[in-house]
């Protein structure tokens, strides 16, 4: 077992659904703010769009894919 310090902070721990199902809007927030990448970005916009299309999650998500691309640039 690998110490909390050596734990991957990758955010494809969990997937779209479990992102972005929780009824509580502060775990659907840390949801969508602890992706760390852009494929998992991609993942959750195709699920919402899929099962659920709302237009503020869509935003939120719009919003850190913004955010990524200014860490990465």
């Amino acid at each position: 077992m690998s110490n909390s310090s050596e734990q991957s902070t990758e955010s494809s721990g969990l997937s779209p659904e479990q992102r972005l199902e929780p009824s509580n809007t502060g775990l659907l927030n840390a949801g969508i703010v602890t992706i760390h990448d852009m494929e998992t970005l991609r993942a959750c916009v195709a699920y919402e769009n899929t099962h659920q299309n709302r237009v503020q999650i869509l935003r939120r998500l719009e919003h850190r894919a913004s955010e990524h691309r200014k860490e990465e640039g």
